[in-house]
């Protein structure tokens, strides 16, 4: 890995960008430095339907454009939208389409997006599938004629599967250039990965977690080049009326500020951990793309700037030893979510992807001895020191576990 030193050069001039684009002084007659919050609902008008860019805070409002320039400049776009939720973000992008219409979708990801999919999208008419689109040649065989989106999340929530965005965005193009590409970038979050320079249409961020990164703001973030696209989603996002609130756009954009600094120090702290784990008699396995272990650790190299701090791992024994690890746990929080500066841990089969049937957890490997870590900004000696004390409260419950 290079003692941890970054696998390609970052994108230039990131953190003047996550600093200055769309905070610019000169914006407001205060000059302030800070944008301010602005919680007015309504705008006054020069004259009927003369207004100075905004007119109603649901279509428009200057603190959430704010936000929406500088994660438009960070994730390389021309264009961001900024939406209630990481699901409302979701939910804008299907509305792009009509009952009818194929959505394909990487067989694991996130709990609520497969919940949506398979249980709101396909019930209103869309033809909903999933393929393992790490394996490009299921990607070939699962595209229709009726196909109108691809989409894709890598890392995967929660087995970490890499899928490679670039190879599937020129196959999906070659097949049929309107088909729409969009890439949940929620984990590796605009400071590991650019999805739109890979080929992508639209790059969607959950940004609850690293992009705001305090974990005291849900919100999603869609941002994309397309001119015709974006009028289509500013009309929806109007239209459907799934906005954050002013002060959500505020926080968000004070999180950005420091995504840069938080990141490095999330991707450290992860491959100590990720180191320590697979080293530990005690754990199955391990997974972490930035591990030379992963599958796709060279692909990884190739299309991310480095990994955030999601680590996978399969501890050895059965659920009650995932269950007395996962309660012994003292730094970690037992939480769901992830990509706060706090270290947190989660059974995906149980919480986060309860969801999901049990067969397909199984197919996926989602098991009862599955456990997701979100490895925070705490020091690196105290986030193992916990790891190992709750490994061997678990490994105390029981003598059989030929260790």
């Amino acid at each position: 890995w290079g003692g941890l030193k970054e696998i390609k050069p970052l994108f230039k001039s990131f953190a003047t960008d996550a600093i200055h684009v769309g905070s610019e002084p000169e914006q407001w007659n205060s000059r302030a430095v800070v944008p301010p919050i602005s919680l007015s609902t309504t705008f006054k008008q020069h004259g009927p339907g003369k207004h100075a860019g905004f007119e109603y805070s649901r279509s428009g409002n200057p603190t959430r454009s704010c936000l929406e320039r500088a994660v438009a400049a960070l994730d390389g776009a021309q264009y961001c939208l900024a939406l209630a939720s990481g699901l409302a973000a979701t939910l804008t992008i299907t509305h792009l389409f009509k009952a009818g219409d194929g959505i394909l979708c990487m067989n694991d990801v996130y709990g609520g997006t497969n919940r949506y999919f398979r249980k709101i999208a396909a019930e209103v008419g869309f033809d909903v599938s999933f393929a393992d689109l790490t394996k490009l040649e299921l990607l070939k065989a699962a595209l229709k004629p009726n196909t109108k989106m691809v989409w894709i999340e890598t890392p995967t929530n929660p087995t970490m599967k890499v899928v490679d965005i670039k190879g599937c965005a020129d196959i999906v193009h070659e097949h049929n250039k309107d088909i729409i590409v969009v890439v949940d970038n929620t984990f590796m979050s605009a400071y590991f990965q650019r999805p739109l320079a890979l080929g992508a249409d639209i790059c969607m961020h959950s940004a609850t977690k690293y992009m705001n990164g305090h974990s005291d703001v849900v919100m999603g973030l869609i941002s994309l080049n397309r001119d015709d696209i974006y009028e289509r989603l500013k009309f929806l996002q109007n239209a459907l009326g799934a906005v954050p609130s002013p002060f959500d756009c505020y926080m968000c954009n004070r999180g950005l500020k420091t995504l840069h600094v938080r990141m490095k120090q999330h991707f450290k702290n992860a491959m100590a951990v990720a180191q320590f784990l697979e080293a530990d008699p005690r754990v199955d396995k391990v997974i972490f793309p930035g591990l030379p272990s992963h599958p796709q650790h060279e692909l990884t190299k190739r299309q991310c700037t480095g990994c955030p701090g999601m680590i996978t791992f399969y501890i050895k024994g059965k659920l009650e030893h995932a269950s007395t690890f996962l309660s012994s746990l003292k730094l970690f929080a037992l939480a769901e979510s992830l990509g706060g500066y706090e270290s947190l841990a989660e059974h995906p089969a149980i919480m986060t992807h309860a969801s999901v049937s049990e067969n397909e957890r199984k197919e996926l490997g989602i098991s009862d001895t599955l456990i997701r870590l979100s490895v925070g900004l705490e020091d690196e000696e105290d986030i193992i020191a916990d790891l190992d004390q709750a490994l061997a409260a678990a490994v105390s419950i029981s003598v059989d576990l030929n260790i």
